[in-house]
């Protein structure tokens, strides 16, 4: 059985499309929806500017060059404009801005943890998986590793798990590894050892059944459906038998996304392209048909869900 692609938006969801489809109404959003990130980050205390600088100031040439692989292709899908960035996220402002970002749109979740939504959120997820899982994983692979905040994050409860970390983006990258530098330099008692590696998450180069675990973090609603079940597939190929694929990511069944206003929803899908295909996409369906067994679906927040899947043994 194949699944189809649905990608059938409800009334809203139309709505929203057939204004972002008027060019100078999407620029608008997309402006409108980048600065309520940078008002909100001020809110919390985080300066945004002052952030960004403190990466600009500094040379990324070699950086890039350590990290970047020059044979890689970029896929259709990845080259479109992301969160309000033209050439999403193949640019070095896209990727000074993601940790202020996360702070920002985090911080709306839960009322009381404001500053720290972020941190709560990644905890959230960290509790189910450790729950979930008999043994402490050896050997993790965070697909779509972004600037490395997901990584770190796991490094911190599996601090004796060789990590590998993968982007398709080079600038992602190149601050990841600049940010375990700094890790190093003032965490001595920790492992700041990650291995970084630039490829497709659908392609890896990687080897056959050598992970415990994949940790997916906040990626999937980037994707079209195709891409997804794609990247599913070399999960399961680069799993051990008996290995889990973790997928944490928005619910595109809860209330919050439901009761949205079409203002707000308008604003979040000038800057998610594959908003539509995430949301019908039947997650459980896919991973099925991609080998895993029947998958454990726990809701970890009031807009977030953990997907938990095993290969067979």
């Amino acid at each position: 059985m194949t699944t189809n692609i649905k990608t059938t938006p409800d009334f809203t969801s139309r709505l929203v499309n057939g204004i972002l489809s008027i060019q100078p109404l999407f620029n608008l959003a997309k402006h409108r929806a980048r600065q309520m990130m940078i008002k909100r980050a001020a809110k919390i205390g985080v300066n945004w500017y002052a952030e960004v600088e403190k990466l600009q100031a500094r040379n990324w040439e070699d950086d890039l060059s350590q990290i970047q692989n020059p044979q890689i292709t970029y896929p259709e899908y990845y080259t479109t404009s992301f969160h309000a960035y033209e050439s999403g996220n193949l640019s070095w402002q896209a990727a000074f801005e993601v940790e202020p970002a996360a702070y920002a749109v985090h911080a709306k979740i839960w009322q009381d943890f404001q500053a720290d939504g972020d941190a709560k959120l990644r905890e959230s997820y960290h509790n189910i998986l450790k729950n979930y899982l008999s043994q402490s994983p050896q050997n993790i692979l965070d697909l779509g590793c972004s600037v490395g905040m997901s990584t770190f994050a796991l490094q911190e409860i599996y601090p004796q798990a060789k990590i590998t970390g993968l982007d398709l983006s080079p600038y992602f990258l190149a601050v990841a590894n600049y940010r375990s530098q700094q890790r190093q330099n003032h965490k001595s008692n920790i492992n700041c050892n990650i291995n970084w590696v630039h490829a497709q998450a659908e392609s890896t180069g990687l080897a056959d059944n050598s992970f415990d675990l994949v940790s997916i973090f906040l990626m999937c609603h980037e994707l079209p459906q195709s891409a997804t079940k794609n990247i599913f597939t070399e999960a399961k190929r680069v799993l051990r038998p008996g290995g889990h694929l973790a997928i944490m990511d928005m619910n595109p069944q809860s209330e919050i996304y439901k009761k949205m206003p079409t203002y707000v929803f308008t604003l979040l899908k000038s800057t998610e392209p594959y908003l539509d295909e995430y949301f019908t996409l039947d997650i459980e369906q896919v991973l099925i048909e991609c080998g895993f067994k029947k998958p454990n679906i726990t809701v970890n927040s009031p807009r977030h869900r953990t997907v938990i899947a095993q290969v067979s043994k």
